[in-house]
């Protein structure tokens, strides 16, 4: 802790650090971080094994409505639910409810109102992970920051992945590339079968198969 002299005084003042929140690096996009920031925390990014966020002891995943029901639908956030009963204490931040309705009647993918709060039920009383809804970013930020602001306690990092099949592997390194989400990446592995196959297509085959997306795939054959 750095302190501080005062010349006015005999004494020294110890300087109160920030609260350092750690934050998965597919976090940088979202809003959330820069709003943390202005609420004066620090922030570090780094590849997170489980969760979105870890502030004192505790870790979030965070999701919007539309990402909670399509990770609800491919079992997605079944699998990270698992992942995050090696910590004691998660949260599941659930960000936009003023902006979209959770389980609205008329739902576009054709999932059931109750089946959505029959899942909701399950995350509490199955995962023990408590949900909180927030309107937007800023609302998640503050969120966070309070939490953060408590008595800091570092998390352990020394966690893993649940064990995945084949299949999910070849999924979930598709997915670390930026904007290829769960259904994107089924859609290439579907058409060229391999990873090997896709990271040797050429970038028209690419671009027809995933339009502007297949852009992220040129760091490929960049040089460190």
């Amino acid at each position: 802790m750095k302190e501080i002299f005062n010349i006015f005084s005999s004494k020294k003042i110890k300087e109160t650090p920030k609260p350092k929140i750690l934050i998965d690096i597919h976090e940088k996009n979202s809003l959330v971080a820069s709003e943390i920031v202005k609420l004066g925390m620090e922030i570090e990014f780094q590849t997170l094994k489980v969760g979105d966020y870890i502030s004192n002891d505790v870790v979030i995943e965070r999701k919007t409505v539309s990402d909670f029901i399509g990770s609800m639908i491919n079992k997605r956030l079944t699998r990270q639910l698992e992942e995050l009963q090696q910590y004691p204490k998660k949260i599941l931040v659930i960000e936009g409810i003023y902006d979209q309705e959770l389980y609205p009647e008329n739902n576009s993918d054709g999932v059931h109102p109750n089946a959505i709060r029959g899942f909701l039920i399950s995350i509490i009383l199955k995962y023990n992970v408590p949900i909180i809804y927030t309107k937007n970013s800023e609302d998640t930020a503050k969120f966070i920051s309070v939490l953060a602001k408590r008595t800091e306690k570092e998390a352990s990092l020394n966690v893993s992945k649940k064990n995945l099949s084949k299949n999910e592997r070849m999924q979930f390194i598709l997915e670390s590339f930026p904007g290829i989400g769960p259904k994107t990446a089924r859609k290439l592995l579907e058409k060229f079968k391999t990873l090997k196959n896709i990271i040797n297509a050429s970038e028209k085959e690419l671009i027809d198969a995933i339009g502007k997306k297949a852009e992220v795939f040129k760091i490929v054959g960049e040089e460190f």
